[in-house]
C-alpha cells in the first residue's frame, strides 16, 4: 500500500549538483523513517543518508558535507541535495521507507552518473 517514486537523476560533470526527489503515497505513516541508499555496479547497496524518528540524521562518511537529506511533509516528499559530485558517486539511488519494524519499502531507483 506504500509507493515510493524517485526522480531527479541524470548525467552531471564532476563538481556539479543534483537534487533527487522521492514522493511517497498510499498508506503511509510519515516521512520520519525514510532514507536514501545507492548501489554501484558490482557493489552492495549502501546507506547514503536517512532520518531516524524524524529528528536525527545519519550520513555515510563519504558524503558528509556534500549531501543533505530534507523533507517536505506537505508534499509527501523526501529530497537528497547532492553537491560537489564525484565520479565515485555514480550509482543507482534508491528511496527507502520503514514506517514500522514489519514493513520495508523501496522505490524503483534513479540513475546518477558523474563524469570526470
Amino acid at each position: 500500500q506504500v509507493q515510493l517514486v524517485e526522480s531527479g537523476g541524470g548525467l552531471v560533470q564532476a563538481g556539479g549538483s543534483l537534487r533527487l526527489s522521492c514522493v511517497a503515497s498510499g498508506r503511509f505513516f510519515s516521512l520520519n523513517d525514510m532514507g536514501w541508499y545507492r548501489q554501484a555496479p558490482g557493489k552492495q547497496r549502501e546507506l547514503v543518508a536517512r532520518f531516524i524518528s524524524g529528528v536525527n540524521t545519519i550520513y555515510a562518511e563519504s558524503v558528509k558535507g556534500r549531501f543533505t537529506i530534507s523533507r517536505d511533509n506537505a508534499k509527501n516528499t523526501v529530497y537528497l541535495q547532492m553537491t560537489s559530485l564525484k565520479p565515485d558517486d555514480t550509482a543507482v539511488y534508491y528511496c527507502n521507507a520503514q514506517p514500522n519494524p514489519l514493513s520495508n519499502y523501496w522505490g524503483q531507483g534513479t540513475q546518477v552518473t558523474v563524469s570526470s
